[in-house]
């Protein structure tokens, strides 16, 4: 499946209030939900990406587990017969034309670990186990709440599985692009693990293809090195010159294209 750079730019209406909480919300078929067995089930053996034991183990009726993975605690939570978790609000699509129908199965940090929830080795970790729940029967997608990025099933297997052996961070799923009512376009989802997003002013010498370009190669470098404190200038995807600076009190880095 060819990646689509705008697909993952929406409205900002359209995205509602998203929580910055580190949510992986697993939609299955209706009817399909895993029970606890069926999570115990693929935890993998030890050493490989994203194995976890259960940990903790509530009676099946409360539709939980808590799972332990690289000594970090996540808790599962929706787990039939319990009633399942609502499901997340609609954002950007990626190899999806819409959100399908179903029946949502939650994965969190635990409350042990809920200060770290946006330190990138605890979203890796997440990621990994989100990954083997994905080997479930009858997942039809899943969404990272945080950047309110909806994405089929097996391009969330295959963009994890890209990253947790050596490539790069998934930018196009674990963060997204949304569209002010002014024009102006705001990255979503790179505050939980920075503390800053992105910012691009209304422009039209920029269509929304390549604002996509520019972000995706600006997060993989401050996901790798951290939040700025001053301007600094980054190589851009197209050998263009990227100028970022932090604007509102640090908490955007609005980028500039010198041309």
């Amino acid at each position: 499946m060819a990646r689509d750079w705008g697909a993952n730019i929406t409205d900002l209406g359209d995205t509602g209030d998203l929580a910055a909480e580190a949510v992986l919300s697993l939609l299955f078929a209706k009817g399909a939900r895993p029970d606890a067995e069926g999570v115990a089930g693929v935890g993998a053996p030890q050493g490989r990406a994203g194995a976890f034991s259960v940990s903790h183990r509530p009676p099946a009726e409360d539709g939980w587990l808590e799972l332990l993975a690289s000594g970090l605690t996540f808790d599962c939570r929706g787990l039939a017969p319990a009633e399942p978790i609502p499901t997340p609000p609609a954002g950007a699509l990626l190899g999806l034309d819409s959100i399908p129908e179903g029946e949502v199965v939650t994965l969190a940090p635990g409350p042990h670990i809920a200060q770290g929830r946006g330190l990138l080795p605890v979203v890796r970790v997440l990621a990994g186990v989100g990954r083997r729940l994905a080997d479930l029967p009858h997942l039809s997608a899943v969404c990272w709440l945080p950047a309110g990025s909806w994405m089929e099933a097996g391009y969330f297997c295959r963009v994890v599985d890209d990253w947790l052996g050596g490539g790069a961070f998934p930018a196009l799923g674990l963060t997204s692009l949304r569209r002010e009512s002014n024009g102006a376009m705001v990255s979503l989802g790179l505050d939980l693990l920075i503390g800053q997003e992105l910012r691009f002013e209304p422009d039209r010498t920029l269509s929304a293809s390549a604002v996509a370009r520019i972000s995706v190669r600006l997060i993989n470098e401050l996901v790798v090195n951290g939040p700025l404190v001053s301007a600094q200038e980054f190589a851009g995807p197209d050998g263009e010159v990227l100028v970022a600076v932090p604007v509102r009190g640090g908490r955007q880095l609005r980028v500039m294209v010198s041309r």
